[in-house]
């Protein structure tokens, strides 16, 4: 495993981060697919042991019990001081007032809930899960910059907003004295590519680490476009992203398998590698829930897609709907 810095920072962090969606308690939250504690941990060891250092969760995976199950993984399996924790902060988490958003009280409210459940003094990278159109953006970046002084957080970054909005954000910041974000966290695969419009050269200028999420489009680049899987069936949010641009996006889907027989590896390698040569990308956010993904992930990194396969690969695409913001 190679290491790579997070954008700008002096933060070392693997070229794959692994996503902790798939790992909380099924029967909270909205992911009835995720696996239990015990089946969780066993992914969360084998990371380590590939060498992944870069863990990704979310306050809201699992009602909270994402949080929980990878910090106890963690502070069992690995040292505290090697691993990157990140989780994120913005959707609600309570049907009170004041249970979601990212207004001062929420945030402040939600890091220190997040920390207790991760069991942790600090959290490495804390994320703004979406945009918030009800609290001004100064209130937030404020609140940000007074968690990462008191402590609580190391570096600060973004997820799947507009370019303009991002750039507001960083702009406030600079403004202010206040502490900038390092990162975005945005939806980007061979599926949908809207990114490459105006965020992912945004970010490349200003040195922004870039994680994306779904570089396997929920694994719809990994199987037949007809083959479903228990997870496929029920997750709403897969069929509202990926069902849109049908006769473009199967060709993509037999492309990625052309493209995977002929070089002998699997179609998520494929898939990956697409995803790691983008310009500026520092770590595709992986999830795991079999085996053999996390052995995938790593053997991606290997995989140096030829000018020639990535033209393959990306000829069909035509532009999508914004989706995931």
């Amino acid at each position: 495993m190679d290491y790579v810095k997070l954008g700008k920072t002096g933060l070392d962090v693997s070229q794959i981060c692994l996503g902790c969606m798939s790992y909380g308690v099924p029967e909270r939250g909205i992911a009835p697919w995720s696996l239990n504690e015990e089946e969780s941990r066993s992914f969360i060891k084998r990371a380590l042991e590939l060498g992944i250092n870069f863990f990704d969760t979310a306050n809201v995976y699992s009602d909270g019990t994402s949080e929980e199950i990878v910090g106890r993984a963690l502070k069992e399996f690995g040292r505290r001081e090697e691993v990157v924790i990140a989780t994120k902060v913005y959707f609600r988490m309570r049907e009170q007032p004041n249970g979601g958003g990212l207004s001062r009280k929420a945030i402040m409210t939600e890091v220190d809930n997040s920390l207790k459940r991760l069991g942790t003094d600090y959290i490495d990278l804390y994320q703004i899960h979406r945009w918030d159109k009800t609290t001004p953006i100064e209130e937030t970046m404020e609140a940000l910059h007074d968690i990462v002084k008191a402590g609580k957080a190391r570096y600060i970054g973004a997820s799947s907003m507009y370019a303009w909005q991002f750039l507001k954000a960083q702009h406030v910041a600079e403004k202010n004295g206040w502490t900038k974000f390092v990162s975005m966290q945005n939806h980007l695969n061979l599926l949908y590519r809207e990114e490459e419009r105006e965020m992912l050269p945004l970010c490349h200028e200003e040195g922004i680490g870039i994680i994306p999420w779904s570089p396997l489009a929920k694994g719809r680049l990994t199987r037949n476009w007809d083959d479903t899987t228990a997870r496929s069936q029920i997750d709403k949010t897969g069929k509202a992203f990926y069902y849109n641009m049908i006769d473009a996006d199967r060709k993509i889907v037999e492309r990625v398998a052309e493209v995977a027989t002929n070089r002998g590896v699997s179609r998520a390698q494929i898939a990956l590698a697409w995803v790691a040569q983008k310009g500026g990308v520092t770590a595709p956010i992986v999830g795991a829930t079999k085996s053999y993904h996390l052995e995938d992930a790593v053997k991606s990194l290997s995989v140096k897609l030829t000018p020639d396969e990535i033209t393959r690969l990306e000829e069909p695409y035509v532009p999508h709907p914004v989706v995931g913001i």
